[in-house]
């Protein structure tokens, strides 16, 4: 990808298979919007084949993948350009190493909910907390995601994830959502997902296990997580 127009993607969206198996399209907020820094070579623009609205065209061919130093490179001899490209992928020449391959390091997962503030746990989960519990829900609890992350190397393109939620062995819930695409940067992005509500009732009360997985466009996982919350009786 060599230097031109920046291509800004849409909004994240969230399909979420809830307690009661009905599906439906939630948007995901983030505290650190996805930083979009995929450069479009203005050359291209009438050849005829093209990617409109994330769909491929039939026929385009795309081009070979760019680390940042190359595409800063690039352009080092124009130092106002050079500026605007490091300003843009929020990092400078000397954090960039020429690695291809972008890597998405996850610092904590917490939950935010009306029951209990707010609760972090550093990644990966420690071994002595192995077994135990992520969180633990009174039914009925509104509660959310929170998820803070950095980028390396170079940018990750359409970071998904996926969900899924067993109780005594049987899958319950599935959710499957789009985070965006980012660029590295030096500060991690904090992304907090759509609100939703725990279920209720007798039969919603217990143990849960649960995986939640993250892969890019290019199907690379950067984090499979495993790991089980409660749900207990309103008091």
């Amino acid at each position: 990808m060599e230097s031109g127009k920046k291509a800004e993607a849409g909004p994240s969206t969230t399909t979420r298979g809830g307690f009661d198996g009905k599906l439906e399209r939630k948007r995901e907020t983030s505290e650190n919007p996805p930083v979009v820094a995929a450069f479009i070579d203005d050359d291209d623009e009438d050849d005829g084949d093209a990617v409109g609205n994330g769909v491929p065209v039939a026929g385009f061919v795309p081009g070979p993948l760019l680390s940042l130093k190359e595409q800063i490179e690039k352009d080092k001899e124009d130092d106002s350009l050079r500026r605007w490209k490091e300003k843009l992928l929020g990092c400078v020449e000397s954090d960039l190493n020429g690695q291809l391959e972008p890597e998405v390091k996850f610092h904590s997962i917490g939950i935010i909910s009306d029951d209990i503030g707010e609760k972090n746990t550093p990644l990966p989960v420690d071994e002595s907390q192995s077994g135990r519990p992520l969180f633990t829900l009174r039914e009925g609890s509104r509660y959310q995601l929170k998820l803070t992350f950095s980028v390396l190397h170079n940018i990750v393109s359409g970071l998904a994830y996926s969900n899924t939620v067993w109780k005594g062995g049987v899958q319950v819930d599935q959710s499957k959502g789009m985070l965006g695409t980012f660029a590295p940067q030096r500060e991690p992005y904090v992304h907090t997902l759509e609100e939703d509500t725990a279920p209720s009732g007798v039969l919603a009360r217990g143990t849960y296990s649960a995986k939640l997985k993250f892969e890019d466009d290019d199907r690379r996982c950067h984090m499979e997580l495993k790991y089980s919350f409660e749900i207990k009786k309103r008091s």
